[in-house]
């Protein structure tokens, strides 16, 4: 199971192999082989390698394991508590080495192997640590708490190392005065971590309040929730109190959570989650704040009512209906209570038609509707993903919005039905320099469509491009609030991120996609023409939208360095006539 396997390289496949690297000849029978060389053959192995570092010390971690089976005297245990004696004189590699051969100890002991020897591995431990007490032995702080812990080294085990005997019925009292010393001297240097460290492997309960008051002052917090753990509830209780003064609530509730003192503190525990989830709202992730409410009631009424006052009234429903919160209260009492948002509708935007596109008839005549407009406001809308790390949704629907008329097309549908038709239309749509399609941050869209449908052509390039939001310098609250500021009444974003993989979409869903598309035609129509004040705050007169046109986006990939130069070829050039054409008639 050890080297004697196989002999092992720290060297890149590609670099030439030093002749030192560890074999089976080395190491394959440690019965002969002294602590020193032992370390000796360990260095040059990492000395002359040639991997990054962290490579290096990662295969030496997982060798240095394997390393124990080859027979090294006395035992294991008593060989690696020696290796930590001789450690100090390799100078830089003491720390890094010293955990190395810990850890492999730990693994080793774990499997239930290395217990010939184990009780004088214990007492050179003990004396391991006196030596370093009293600093005739230098190791850090952390390899003396691992050396405590990986050797179980009690204060009977002291005891005995300080009057270097194995007499039975020692008190422990010299032992535990000389711990407690080394950890008040461990205060003292605010080294608060090892300090508790040290009271929690010791089992010594004796310090105050004050000591936790100590740590929170030096804002130690993660040694001061250990401590508290360690003391039990009513220091634990002390803790929280202590954050909830200093205005540390977060620290407070995860106490409060990790120790299951909710009873304890209800309301703060509550107000937090509360935060949370009005937070969550305010980002439109309903089912995240939902999956939060873990079948709390009171979590579950705030919730319902952070609803009804977004004007989310479909979520209201589904939350009374799904947790049987008839009893809660009369919903169109509270609706009336609530203060009015007002926020900009579809029938305002002379929108006389929203088609749903999910088929290949509808689909051609969505598209000879769209070529033959000027002006189009595009968006697109996808399931959001909450699981840290996975990849994202598909796109689902992509909405196209004319002067009178939204088409909501149905990408998923129409990609698995028809990918030929929908790649030709889109392509006719995307790809013309006759229609100037308005997105808003449309980059982000345009990245997903390509990891949605790469196989199409019809996302590899755009033409005749115009992001509004890079017309305006105050990206503030979104598309909403640009909306808000040009036309006088925001958006309602509480719908952003719903399943939008759902078939068929709520009304009010469609409601949401469509009004995303339409009052970008609308943005543009207002400020296309529109002189700012004189004393406007941005300092131009006249809104510059035409030199925010993009002619063309090749969304294929190239390496950076061609991007930014195919993009200053782009800015250099002048607008070609079909541009020039195009932005006189809109």
């Amino acid at each position: 199971m050890g080297v004697n396997e196989k002999p092992f390289h720290l060297h890149n496949q590609n670099k030439v192999r030093h002749p030192l690297a560890v074999s089976r000849h080395a190491l394959c029978d440690l019965s002969n082989v002294s602590p020193v060389v032992f370390l000796y053959l360990l260095k040059e192995c990492y000395v002359y390698g040639t991997c990054k570092a962290t490579a290096k010390f990662r295969v030496l971690q997982q060798q240095a394991y394997g390393f124990l089976y080859n027979d090294p005297q006395p035992g294991a245990a008593i060989f690696v508590a020696q290796c930590l004696y001789v450690l100090p004189i390799f100078e830089s590699y003491c720390e890094g080495f010293s955990h190395l051969i810990i850890s492999a100890l730990r693994h080793f002991l774990k499997v239930g192997n290395g217990m010939k020897g184990i009780s004088k591995a214990k007492i050179l431990a003990a004396k391991l640590f006196l030596a370093i007490v009293d600093g005739t032995l230098h190791h850090e702080e952390r390899v003396l708490v691992k050396i405590l812990e990986v050797f179980d080294v009690s204060l009977s085990n002291i005891e005995k190392a300080m009057y270097d005997t194995d007499e039975k019925g020692h008190t422990c009292q010299m032992a535990k005065v000389l711990v407690e010393q080394y950890i008040s001297r461990l205060v003292e240097s605010q080294s608060y971590m090892t300090a508790v460290s040290l009271l929690e492997h010791f089992s010594i309960r004796e310090s105050g309040a004050s000591f936790l008051l100590k740590m929170l002052e030096s804002k130690e917090y993660r040694a001061a929730e250990k401590w508290a753990t360690f003391m039990g509830k009513p220091i634990l209780c002390t803790l929280v109190r202590e954050y909830i003064n200093r205005k540390l609530q977060k620290h407070a509730f995860d106490v409060i959570r990790q120790n299951n003192l909710r009873e304890e503190f209800p309301e703060i525990y509550h107000q937090y989650k509360e935060s949370k989830l009005k937070k969550l709202a305010e980002k439109g992730c309903w089912d995240v704040a939902e999956a939060r409410v873990n079948d709390d009631r009171q979590l579950l009424e705030y919730l319902v009512y952070l609803a009804m006052e977004a004007g989310y009234m479909e979520k209201v429903e589904e939350l009374c209906e799904r947790y049987s919160l008839e009893g809660f209260i009369n919903l169109k009492e509270l609706e009336e209570s609530l203060p009015k948002h007002r926020y900009l509708q579809l029938d305002e935007l002379s929108i006389k038609e929203v088609v749903w596109v999910d088929e290949k008839n509808s689909l051609l005549d969505a598209t000879c509707h769209i070529e033959e407009c000027k002006v189009v406001g595009i968006d697109c809308e996808w399931k959001p993903n909450y699981e840290k790390g996975s990849p994202p949704n598909k796109v689902s629907i992509m909405q196209i919005a004319s002067d009178n008329k939204v088409y909501i097309l149905d990408l998923i549908k129409l990609y698995e039905d028809a990918p030929d038709v929908l790649d030709d239309c889109l392509t006719r749509i995307l790809h013309s320099p006759r229609v100037l399609k308005l997105g808003y941050n449309f980059q982000c869209d345009v990245k997903q469509l390509a990891q949605s449908y790469g196989q199409l052509q019809c996302f590899k390039h755009y033409d005749m491009l115009l992001d509004i939001q890079n017309v305006f310098k105050e990206p503030r609250g979104g598309l909403s609030g640009l909306a808000k500021k040009i036309l006088g009444t925001g958006l309602n974003k509480t719908r952003r991120n719903s399943n939008w993989e759902q078939r068929p979409l709520t009304q009010f869903q469609l409601e949401y996609a469509a009004l995303d598309a339409a009052v970008l035609v609308h943005i543009f129509r207002h400020v296309r023409g529109y002189t700012q004040p004189a004393d406007d705050q941005d300092g131009h007169s006249k809104i510059e939208w035409k030199s925010h046109i993009v002619s063309h986006i090749d969304n294929s990939k190239i390496s950076k360095k061609e991007a930014k130069r195919r993009k200053a070829k782009t800015d250099k050039a002048p607008q070609s006539l079909e541009t020039k054409e195009l932005t006189e008639q809109t």
